[in-house]
C-alpha cells in the first residue's frame, strides 16, 4: 500500500463508501504480511517510494509465486530479480499478466505502470556479454517510472564506438555504466559527462578478472569524479539508485 492508496481509502471512509471496520482491516495489514516462510513488507512503498522487490534466486518457485501474488494485491508494480523460467512459470499460474525477460532474469507485474517522470537514464554496457546485467538495470529503472535508453557494446577496446555517442551521454540525467574485464569504461564515461555515473562491475572475464573483482577494484579506484560503484553483477541496485537520483532531479512527487 502506498500513499495514494491510503489517501483513497481514507477518502472512501469519509464519503461513507467504505465501512470503518473494513478500512481498519486494510490498515491492520499495512506493515507486513506473515506468509510463514516470508514476512512480506507491504509498507515498503509508503516508506521508500517503491514496493518490496523479490530476489528470486535461492527461493522455491512456490515461494516466489506466493510473495509476488501478495505484493500484486497492492496498487504498485511488482518486480522479481534473478528469476529463472521455473519461477516465472509458477508466478504466471497465480498472476497471468506477469511478464518475463529471460535476458535480465526479471519478472514484472505492471497492472498500472507508473507515469514516466522527466529526465532520462542511460544504461551503457561495454560488451554484449554484459547485457544481462545492463538489462536488469534498465528494466528496474523502467518499472520504477523512468525513461530509459540503452547503449550497448561500446567498450574501451573500440573507443570510437563510444565517442560517436557523446551527445547522448551528455544529454541524459543519470548514467549506469556496466563493464567486466578490466572495468575501464565507467572512468572514461565519467570524464565526458557532468552527470552522476553509477558503475557496475560484471563477472565477465578470464581468470585474472577473479569473477569481477578486478573490474570492481578498478571502478573503486576511478580517477573520474562523480563515479560511484555498486556490487558485482548488481544491475538491480544500479537501476534502483539511478531511479532515485532521477526522481530527485525531477522534484517532489
Amino acid at each position: 500500500m502506498d500513499e495514494r492508496a491510503i489517501r483513497e481509502l481514507l477518502e472512501r471512509v469519509r464519503r461513507g463508501d467504505t465501512p470503518l471496520d473494513e478500512a481498519v482491516g486494510a490498515l491492520r495489514r499495512l506493515p507486513f504480511d506473515n506468509l510463514g516462510f516470508a514476512q512480506v513488507d507491504t509498507h515498503r512503498a509508503l516508506r521508500a517510494g517503491f514496493p518490496e522487490v523479490v530476489f528470486c534466486q535461492g527461493k522455491q518457485p512456490e515461494q516466489v509465486a506466493a510473495i509476488m501474488a501478495r505484493l500484486a494485491q497492492g496498487p504498485g508494480p511488482v518486480l522479481g530479480t534473478r528469476a529463472g523460467p521455473e519461477h516465472y512459470a509458477r508466478v504466471r499460474e497465480v498472476v497471468p499478466e506477469a511478464s518475463y525477460s529471460e535476458l535480465a532474469r526479471v519478472i514484472r507485474i505492471e497492472r498500472e505502470p507508473l507515469p514516466k517522470r522527466p529526465g532520462r537514464i542511460l544504461v551503457v554496457c561495454a560488451g554484449t556479454a554484459d547485457l544481462p546485467v545492463a538489462e536488469e538495470a534498465a528494466l528496474t529503472a523502467e518499472v520504477m517510472g523512468n525513461r530509459v535508453e540503452r547503449l550497448a557494446d561500446v567498450g574501451v577496446a573500440g573507443l570510437h564506438r563510444l565517442l560517436a555517442h557523446v551527445e547522448l551521454l551528455q544529454a541524459v540525467s543519470v548514467l549506469v555504466v556496466v563493464a567486466g574485464m578490466e572495468g575501464a569504461l565507467p572512468s572514461v564515461v565519467g570524464g565526458l559527462v557532468r552527470r552522476p555515473v553509477i558503475a557496475v562491475p560484471t563477472s565477465v572475464g578470464y581468470g585474472a578478472s577473479f569473477g569481477g573483482l578486478a573490474a570492481l577494484l578498478a571502478m573503486l579506484n576511478s580517477c573520474a569524479a562523480g563515479v560511484t560503484v555498486v556490487n558485482i553483477d548488481n544491475g538491480f541496485g544500479a537501476g534502483y539508485a539511478a531511479s532515485m537520483i532521477n526522481a530527485l532531479a525531477a522534484g517532489p512527487s
